[in-house]
């Protein structure tokens, strides 16, 4: 124990340094001094709170001085405060953090910083046993650096929307975790970062509130604001967490480690229960002034409602003869996931309390089942195996009767297994400014298609209405076709199977042409001369949304913003026939089918799906399959069994071709947006679909055989704005499994579309910025 001398002689000797730099003592300095022996005279632990925000630069050189003499002090610990605004740069506050990392014990962290000050913190890391950082601009966590007594992380209100592969590697004592009201969305690799925690106990990503169900809600006062600015002093405040780490230090018992003292008052509390349900429940470090309504709520002496809560979720259960209403809030979007709860309880063996609620046995068994049955630990059922096994059992064929493809498909699992975060890779070439007439423009994709036959190829269609092929392996332009006319863009590509140098390119303002890409332009240009030649024009559909090509390469269909679908010949380059009326509101998309030249679908915003025969009287569909919202799009499996609709607001079904009749509901959570368009393709042949939306920056990867849940894949933005994106479009890779691409795009108008390639069985460089997907444009239903 340190004693009153010991704190009256590091308070003389700080007067004393101030003196020698010709500065009067700072007053919140002095304030740390009389509360530490105002704790000693109480018996209680000699801690002492360092207020980094109310030290100017006149006040640095003394303080950090006196900091080196607390560090070999026998105070027994420092709380470091940051809550507002610093006047310290980086490089000045962390000399002076590091002075006492020795002795510190909570530190509370406003993001008042720049990136150089955060980056040498996450990567060299503190001795502190507390963390509080709020407001912190990354939207990728990766805490790296050797936080080793690290017993209680809280990340509330912060901006982050995922985790570095390394990210919690060296925390092997964090046992609090909590990360509620912040952006993280993807539960795969929040579960795969947080299993890196080997002592969590608790975890938060939202609050459950519990209310009364036995009377009618009133409303109460939540706990006050204010925060404690000194003896005499309080100071408002709008963020409850810093009330939430001033109540954690004021109220700790000195009697007790820290350890001890910050489980019980920073995120539980014990109430003695009647039946066979965990007595530790858990609240949140915001609601610690709740402990004692909530228990008066549970033994049914008062109803209760807190104030200000923006629910997302609620769930109700019963205490003895007292049922109680759960209220989620704060909830980081993560929460909102289906299954969610089952998820990170099946994937977290050790964790004891998941947002404030006890895990007992009974969770982990219903858990276990709910995970068994919604999602795919591994593709093809497959069991978690290194690649080195798999190919050694290859090699020497130690198992007889196995087919190659059933290595293959063993090989993909293995892969995926070994890695929890895909690989992301913007394609290069929109990086650079490529026309030399005008070095601001660049090129803007707004439409793609892979090559039917060369698997380094693709073509994409642009927003300025040129018509470009790219090496998608080697990121450069083999062809160019600048637009011409009004410069449309390109909403409808397709490639002619049996004449593979051919596509035909159709733009809303209703333009059609056939283009022969042997003979389009090798370099860039903007010259009209590049599509005179090697290229056929069709007559024009009105508001053009989408183009397709049968599988004889005889015949094409195009629709658009209107309720007629026009039957093109290619050969001959005339349009045959207009089918007028083939729904109740505008067609998005019509497709035909992979293997029948005469079979096509139509998906149309009057919720309909319908499939067509060339055959029959275009007048009557051969069947009629309803959504119960608009439908964005259609496409036919692979092996024509099955169509795959999708329809506003992540609505994805899967009907059987034959009839109709639906097959599997892939039942995602909506966002409840009429303007979320969402888009899904086949992936892996007929084994897997992946889907996306327009107000969504993630891709959800299911099978297509059970429904089950395989991956989500979570896009990430350029970090120095914090843009969110959504999907425009995707296709998986017809030639590598569990490989697609996306077009993406910011919603910052001053940036462009990207298409970015993602390979599930790669794994991301931890060290490597991933930025992805440009510029927004207005969330139209236009084409797939």
């Amino acid at each position: 124990m340190a004693t009153l001398t010991e704190i009256a002689t590091l308070e003389e000797k700080y007067i004393e340094l101030c003196k020698k730099h010709g500065i009067l003592p700072n007053t919140a300095v002095l304030s740390a001094f009389f509360e530490a022996e105002v704790k000693k005279s109480r018996n209680q632990r000699c801690i002492m709170n360092l207020y980094v925000d109310r030290v100017k630069y006149d006040d640095y050189q003394p303080l950090l001085e006196l900091c080196n003499e607390i560090n070999t002090s026998e105070v027994q610990g420092i709380d470091l405060f940051v809550r507002s605004s610093c006047p310290l740069e980086d490089h000045y506050a962390l000399p002076l953090i590091r002075s006492v990392n020795q002795k510190l014990r909570v530190v509370h962290l406003h993001d008042s910083f720049g990136k150089n000050f955060w980056r040498d913190v996450f990567f060299q890391g503190l001795s502190c046993k507390v963390l509080n950082v709020r407001s912190m601009h990354f939207h990728k966590l990766n805490i790296v650096g050797e936080f080793t007594q690290l017993h209680t992380l809280i990340l509330d209100k912060n901006r982050i929307v995922g985790f570095g592969e390394d990210c919690f590697s060296c925390m092997p004592k964090l046992t609090y975790l909590s990360m509620c009201d912040t952006l993280v969305s993807d539960l795969w690799t929040s579960a795969a970062a947080l299993l890196k925690l080997p002592s969590l106990k608790e975890l938060r990503f939202q609050i459950w509130i519990s209310c009364s169900d036995s009377s009618p809600l009133i409303s109460q006062s939540s706990p006050s604001s204010s925060t404690r600015d000194d003896k005499n002093t309080f100071i408002e405040s709008d963020s409850p967490i810093e009330a939430d780490i001033w109540d954690v230090v004021e109220q700790m018992d000195p009697s007790l480690p820290v350890d001890e003292t910050l489980h019980s008052m920073d995120f539980s509390y014990k109430i003695p229960e009647q039946d066979d349900l965990d007595s530790r429940i858990s609240v949140s470090s915001e609601l610690n002034g709740e402990v004692l309504t909530r228990e008066k709520v549970r033994r049914g002496k008062m109803p209760y409602q807190p104030k200000d809560v923006s629910p997302v979720e609620s769930f109700t259960t019963q205490f003895g003869n007292v049922g109680l209403k759960y209220i989620s809030s704060k909830a980081s979007p993560i929460c909102s996931e289906k299954h969610y709860r089952m998820y990170m309880i099946n994937s977290l063996p050790k964790l004891q309390v998941l947002d404030n609620l006890a895990i007992r046995k009974s969770d982990r068994d219903r858990a276990f089942e709910t995970y068994s049955a919604n999602f795919e630990d591994l593709p093809y059922k497959r069991k978690k195996e290194s690649v080195v096994r798999v190919l050694e059992k290859r090699e020497t064929r130690s198992s007889k009767g196995i087919s190659q493809n059933s290595y293959k498909r063993s090989l993909c699992a293995a892969k995926m297994g070994s890695s929890a975060s895909p690989l992301l890779h913007s394609l290069p070439f929109l990086s650079s400014r490529i026309h030399q007439e005008d070095d601001n423009s660049r090129l803007s994709p707004r439409q793609f298609e892979y090559h039917p036959l060369d698997p380094s190829l693709m073509v994409f269609g642009t927003l300025d209405g040129e018509v470009v092929v790219l090496n998608h392996e080697s990121g450069k332009i083999v062809r160019y076709i600048p637009s011409h006319g009004s410069q449309s863009t390109i909403l409808g590509l397709c490639w002619l199977k049996m004449y593979p140098s051919m596509v035909i390119a159709g733009s809303a303002n209703g333009s059609l042409k056939l283009y022969d890409i042997q003979k389009a332009s090798s370099t860039v240009t903007t010259s009209s001369h590049a599509t005179s030649s090697g290229s056929v024009t069709f007559d024009e559909f009105d508001q053009l949304t989408s183009v397709h090509a049968n599988s004889t390469d005889q015949l094409f269909l195009a629709s658009g913003y209107s309720r007629d679908v026009a039957l093109y010949d290619i050969g001959r380059g005339t349009r045959l026939q207009v089918f007028a009326n083939m729904h109740q509101e505008h067609i998005n998309v019509v497709k035909f089918s992979n293997h029948s030249p005469f079979l096509f679908a139509t998906s149309s915003f009057d919720k309909d799906v319908k499939l067509w025969d060339l055959r029959q009287e275009p007048s009557r569909p051969c069947y009629t399959a309803s959504s119960t919202k608009g439908n964005v799009m259609v496409c036919f499996s692979p092996d024509d069994r099955y169509l795959l609709a999708s329809a506003v607001d992540n609505e994805v079904r899967q009907l059987l071709t034959v009839d109709g009749r639906l097959h599997l509901n892939f039942e995602i959570v909506p966002r409840v947006s009429s303007m979320n368009y969402t888009r899904s393709y086949y992936m892996n042949g007929n084994d897997y679909i992946i889907s996306g939306s327009c107000d969504e920056n993630v891709i959800r990867v299911c099978c297509a055989q059970t429904g089950r849940r395989l991956r989500d894949v979570t896009l990430e933005g350029n970090g120095s704005d914090f843009s969110m994106m959504f999907v425009q479009s995707l296709r998986g890779d017809p030639f590598r499994d569990f490989n697609m691409s996306v077009l993406a795009a910011y919603t910052r108008s001053s940036s462009v579309s990207e298409i970015v390639k993602v390979n599930l069985l790669a794994s991301r460089d931890s060290t490597e910025e991933q930025s992805h997907g440009l510029r927004s444009y207005p969330s139209n239903s236009m084409g797939g």
